[in-house]
C-alpha cells in the first residue's frame, strides 16, 4: 500500500526499552477532496529514512497496517493498529493522476452526427 501527501511533521527518533527499539514519527497531510493528517511510523533502521526529508515537501510512503492484540491485568482484551512505513520517496509534482495520462479537453473531440434514431439502443441485452 502507498500514501501520498505533503511532510507535515517529521519527529525524533525515539528509542525504548533497554534493547534499544527505535521509532521515527512522519505525519503526511493528504491532498484529496477532505485531506487527512496520516500518522507513519518508522522502526529500527528505516528511522534513518527519514533524515533526508523536510516539511513540505511531496512524497510517496510504501507501509504496512499492522495490528496487534494485547489482554490488560483485568484480562480485557485490546486492539491496536498502526501505520507502518518502510520506503519512502519524493513524489513527482504534480503526479497524482498516479501513471495516467492527461484528460484532454472535451471539445478536443469531434461530435458524432452520423446517428440514426434506431441505432441508440445498440446492446445485446
Amino acid at each position: 500500500m502507498e500514501v501520498q501527501g505533503k511532510i507535515k511533521l517529521v519527529g525524533d527518533t525515539q528509542t525504548f526499552g533497554t534493547n534499544g527499539f527505535r521509532k521515527r514519527e512522519v505525519v503526511v497531510t493528504t491532498e484529496e477532496q477532505y485531506p487527512q493528517h496520516i500518522m507513519i511510523e518508522f522502526v529500527q533502521d528505516k528511522c534513518d529514512l527519514l533524515n533526508n526529508f523536510q516539511v513540505g515537501q511531496q512524497v510517496k510512503i510504501s507501509i504496512n497496517l499492522r495490528g496487534r492484540e494485547w489482554a490488560n491485568p483485568q484480562g480485557e482484551i485490546k486492539y491496536f493498529n498502526s501505520i507502518q512505513g518502510w520506503r519512502i520517496e519524493a513524489a513527482q509534482e504534480g503526479a497524482s493522476g498516479q501513471g495516467m495520462p492527461p484528460m484532454p479537453p472535451a471539445d478536443a473531440f469531434e461530435p458524432a452526427n452520423d446517428l440514426n434514431e434506431e441505432d441508440h439502443d445498440d446492446l445485446p441485452f
